[in-house]
């Protein structure tokens, strides 16, 4: 017999425990379970969102790197909607992280120019941003540079620079994703962060970093001394 979550107590019902509680007060699980609204026929959508949370190693973020079709073949109960809402609230927290460092508007550090670029992580293909930054680390902007496979992406440092001259940036700060999750810079990497760094060298512009994301946390080329 399916068990309906009107069947529970009403200091376990998702809703009635975020009224009386506030979110804090609510699991991972619960959080998501308010978001898809129901489960299927054997499980409630609390214990739906355990289900899928335990396949995710209790990690939001691996949630957030599945498919659609990934989330819509392996649980039933999932289709279209609900694989969607539970994406974009993955999404939506990947931008409010992202947002706490520009509320700062300046890179004071490696640290604040990965957390910036933290959701790249979760990219499934490798991808080359460039932020821009002012004379004192304020941001202006960002803009990707390149997308390419699994492998690699091709970064062309002439198109690094037009958009830094053309926002009249001082400084930048350059990154990629490894979306193998392998930390470490590659050759080309190294080959990479010399071109911009020779290109901004004669522009009079600083590179501030270098910053490879991927699952396991940064490298950053100015922390490593490489810079």
């Amino acid at each position: 017999m399916k068990v309906n979550i009107k069947d529970l107590p009403l200091d376990e019902r998702p809703r009635e425990k975020m009224m009386a509680q506030g979110p804090a007060a609510l699991s991972d699980a619960e959080l998501l379970a308010i978001l898809i609204g129901s489960g299927n026929s054997e499980e409630t959508a609390v214990g739906l969102m355990q289900r899928v949370l335990k396949d995710c190693q209790g990690s939001l973020n691996t949630l957030g790197r599945m498919t659609m079709n990934d989330l819509m073949s392996r649980y039933k109960g999932i289709g279209e909607a609900k694989a969607i809402t539970l994406l974009a609230a993955c999404e939506l927290g990947s931008r409010r992280r992202r947002e706490d460092v520009v509320e700062k508007k300046k890179i004071s550090d490696s640290r604040d120019a990965y957390e910036y670029f933290a959701s790249m992580r979760d990219l499934p293909l490798e991808e080359a941003h460039v932020l821009m930054l002012r004379q004192n680390h304020s941001i202006i902007g960002e803009t990707m540079i390149s997308r390419g496979g699994i492998a690699g992406t091709a970064v062309d440092v002439r198109e690094v620079m037009r958009h830094v001259i053309m926002n009249r940036a001082t400084a930048i700060v350059l990154c990629h994703n490894h979306p193998s999750g392998n930390l470490r810079p590659s050759r080309e990497d190294d080959q990479l962060t010399k071109r911009v760094e020779d290109a901004c060298r004669v522009m009079n512009i600083q590179l501030v970093d270098h910053i490879i994301v991927a699952e396991t946390g940064y490298y950053s080329y100015r922390e490593e001394g490489k810079i």
